[in-house]
Formats: structure tokens, C-alpha cells, sequence
């Protein structure tokens, strides 16, 4: 089987991408998987490490505003389907999977139009200005929250799988990987990150957290800072006394560095993690029974990274903290309740799992059967 996946930008769209390529490479032992996205995407880091080729088509997104650079939003939006189809012609998939990001349009536009089988994934409840636009094309659409049904006008194609997350990461055991982190079972482990691209008010709380709490408490705590603030977050740690260590930066337990990539590692061995409310990070904690403080962006649609993190709020299940409300020491004490009370921290990683939808990628892979039902698994 011959699989095109794309989805780009953040990781948010490429992480549900790489789940279901690993699905598939699992249960279809003849499969062939590459993948589109564009250069300047995080897919240009993430896809090579999993070892799938990447091509790449010249795309952007369009401003919700008036804006020029919807011009060029617009000439790329029919100039990015022939450099689809010409991909499409060279590789003869027979299926095409996208994961949302502007991307994903030319891909999956121009495989339907060549009559190949084509499926969408949306993590968000709320639905997705690329999806949308694709809804009317694609063969399947497959949703993450039922709520996002009454978004399409196509109910014959949905189809609920929630989000899928790397199998991965359902086979990690937190022992082992304290051992591969080289982290003793009994001190606690705080995991931080605001997203792949970085969020400016999630560093600099989480680096007034390090410096007032993590250095002088008995705890690990590793921070990823995301692209856009890593070399100059590092050069103030180095001049705060911190080794260079080319990647990443360490001081002590502290460890601060660009990106995750080992995630399902990191979060096996992490007691307490500090993030935002996304579909794929909310995913990832619930399959894992993971207790997080979710400091939700307040800059997206809807303010749906609000709302994810008030349903698990109430159902005990995460502590919220609002943007507005976020300062060190606010963040520090929670930490400290936290890692004090450790009934409470057991009870909020029993209720996160009862969000996980542990049969995500199975209910994927029968998505693909049906758009594939002469295909066998290898």
C-alpha cells in the first residue's frame, strides 16, 4: 500500500500525522508512506527523524483579516495543487491523508480530483479553516469531539476517531524511562512546553518558576522553550551559569532545550507537566494519565483551549490556570500543592484517563479499510 500523508506548521498537525504513519507502517507491512508539507514548517525537522521522505509544495495560509498577503495566499492556493499533482503523479499513492494545515489543501484537493481515495483529520472541536474548505472533497472526514458534527454538512463522511497518539507512547513504562533519562524513581519529574513554535508568557513564567522554585526545590524539571525563543533564552541561561550542552542546556536537575522529541519518554517519566490546552497535547496527557497545569492560549478561535481545559478542570482532571492570571509565583505554589499532596496528584492522573480514546488509530485504520477495501494488512 502506497500511503501520501500531509499536515504542517505546528506540531499539533504534524503529531497526529506521525501517529497514523506509524499505524499503518505497523499493520501494513508492504506499506510505502511518504509525505508533504512545506520548507518552513516544523515537518521539515520532525518527518526526516521518522525517516519518511518529505516533499515539499510552496503554500500559506489566509489572513482572517483584510491583508496583502492574501494575494499571495491566493496565487499559491492554485500554484501549490500542480506542484501536488505532480508529486501525486511521481508517487501513485493509493490513499491520501491529511492532518490539517494550510498544506493540506493543494494535497488533498488535488488527489481527490484525480479520483484517489482521500480521508482528513480534524483535532479541534472546532473545525479547521483548511478542513472546511476540504470537506467538499475528500472522501472521509474524521472528527476528534462529537460536538464537531454539527460543523459539516456532510454528515455521510464523518466518521469520530478522536486524535490519535504515537503507539508509542501507550507502551511506555514511567520506570524504564526514568532509567533512559537517567532520573532516580523517588524525586519528582515537572515537564514544561508552550507548543513547538514557543509561547512567549509560558517562558517567561516557567523561567521565573526554574529560577525561584525548580533550582533550589529537590525536583527535575525540563523546559522546551519552542523555535522562536531558543537561542535567546539560551544565551541568558549560559550567562546564568548554565552548561552548553550544543542542544540543550543544564543546570543542576534543570534541563532547558529547543524542542521535545522523545515526548513519549519525557512524558512517561514526568509527574507533573506544564502546557496549553491543545487537542493533540490534551490527547497525549490522557492516554498517558498525566496531571497537568494547563495554562490555555487565549489567542485562538473560539478560545477553544479555554474551554478543553475547563471540562477537564471540572472533572478533576488538570488545574487551570488562565493567561491573565499567570505570574511565577502563581504557577510556583501550584507546583508545590502539587508535588505536597500526593493523593490529589494521583486522583487528577486517574480522571484525565477517562478523556483518552484508547482505540483512536484502530478506528483510523477502518477508515482507511473502507476507502481501501481491496487491500489487505501485510
Amino acid at each position: 500500500m502506497r500511503v501520501l500523508i500531509s499536515g504542517g506548521g505546528t506540531g499539533g498537525h504534524i503529531n497526529p500525522a506521525l501517529a497514523i504513519a506509524g499505524m499503518i507502517k505497523e499493520n501494513y507491512k508492504d506499506s510505502v508512506i511518504e509525505y508533504v508539507g512545506t520548507k518552513r514548517g516544523l515537518e521539515t525537522k520532525l518527518v526526516p527523524r521518522e525517516g519518511y521522505k518529505l516533499h515539499t509544495v510552496k503554500v500559506r495560509g489566509f489572513q482572517r483579516s483584510l491583508s496583502p498577503v492574501n494575494i499571495d495566499a491566493a496565487i499559491k492556493a492554485v500554484t501549490s495543487v500542480w506542484e501536488a499533482k505532480k508529486i501525486i503523479k511521481e508517487f501513485k499513492p493509493d490513499i491520501v491523508i491529511g492532518t490539517g494545515g494550510y498544506v493540506c489543501w493543494p494535497v488533498l484537493k488535488a488527489a481527490a480530483k484525480m479520483g484517489i481515495p482521500t480521508a482528513v483529520h480534524e483535532q479541534n472541536a472546532v473545525v479547521g479553516m483548511t478542513v472546511k474548505m476540504l470537506s467538499k472533497y475528500v472522501d472521509k472526514i474524521m472528527i476528534s469531539f462529537e460536538e464537531s458534527r454539527a460543523l459539516f454538512d456532510c454528515p455521510e463522511k464523518l466518521v469520530l476517531t478522536g486524535n490519535p497518539v504515537k503507539s508509542e507512547m501507550l507502551r511506555q513504562n514511567a520506570n524504564e524511562s526514568r532509567k533512559k533519562l537517567g532520573l532516580d524513581e523517588s524525586t519528582p519529574m515537572i515537564l514544561s512546553y508552550g507548543g513547538s513554535l514557543g509561547a512567549l508568557k509560558i517562558n517567561e513564567n516557567v523561567l521565573g518558576v526554574i529560577e525561584s522554585f525548580s533550582e533550589k526545590k529537590d525536583v527535575y524539571h525540563i523546559h522546551a522553550t519552542g523555535r522562536g525563543a531558543w537561542q535567546e533564552i539560551k544565551a541568558k541561561l549560559l550567562e546564568r551559569g548554565y552548561t552548553d550542552n550544543g542542544d540543550y542546556v543544564t543546570k543542576g536537575k534543570v534541563t532547558v532545550r529547543e524542542y521535545i522529541y522523545d515526548m513519549p519518554v519525557l512524558l512517561s517519566a514526568s509527574d507533573i507537566v506544564i502546557s496549553r490546552a491543545g487537542a493533540m497535547t490534551i490527547a497525549e496527557l490522557s492516554a498517558m494519565g498525566k496531571a497537568a497545569v494547563m495554562i490555555p492560549s487565549p489567542n485562538v478561535t473560539n478560545n477553544h483551549q479555554f474551554k478543553n481545559a475547563s471540562v477537564l478542570a471540572k472533572a478533576g482532571a488538570a488545574v487551570l490556570i488562565e493567561e491573565k492570571n499567570l505570574t511565577p509565583e502563581v504557577l510556583a505554589k501550584e507546583l508545590e500543592c502539587l508535588i505536597s499532596d500526593k493523593a490529589r496528584l494521583d486522583s487528577i492522573k486517574t480522571n484525565v484517563r477517562q478523556f483518552a480514546v484508547e482505540d483512536s488509530l484502530e478506528r483510523v485504520d477502518k477508515v482507511i479499510k473502507e476507502l481501501l477495501p481491496s487491500k489487505n494488512e501485510g
